[in-house]
């Protein structure tokens, strides 16, 4: 059964900015340390290959966030929300600490997707919750 849906569109320069005004604060406060990680190296090899990373990270936090009703509010924060990749390149959601509980209280699961485009950066997310609760 659908929990919920939520869907973002993020424009790639808008981050580009924040990143130019902040440095890497900016990216430190939206990404989880692993994410940090891979942003740092990809844009250490292309500069606008990071941006549009952060972008896409961003933009997927906040659907995600629209779907679990909560917005950008407890137990939903940027770090406890992790956007990871299987190793066929699907995009998945790990969640941490308080909001990995919260979902698991309410038997949550997620499906996410991402794409970015010259200056935009959109994500789609279902929440599904299990039937037989």
């Amino acid at each position: 059964m659908i929990y919920g849906i939520g869907t973002d569109v993020c424009d790639v320069r808008r981050i580009r900015a924040s990143l130019d005004k902040h440095g890497e604060r900016f990216a430190a406060k939206v990404l989880s340390e692993q994410e940090f990680k891979t942003w740092k190296a990809r844009s250490a090899r292309w500069p606008e290959r990071g941006v549009r990373y952060l972008a896409t990270r961003f933009s997927a936090k906040e659907s995600f966030s629209k779907a679990i009703g909560l917005g950008m509010r407890m137990p939903m924060t940027w770090k406890l929300c992790e956007v990871a990749n299987q190793p066929s390149g699907k995009p998945v959601l790990v969640l941490h600490g308080a909001l990995k509980d919260w979902c698991a209280q309410r038997h949550l699961t997620t499906h996410i997707t991402v794409t970015d485009e010259t200056d935009y950066a959109a994500s789609f997310c279902v929440v599904e919750v299990a039937s037989d609760t």
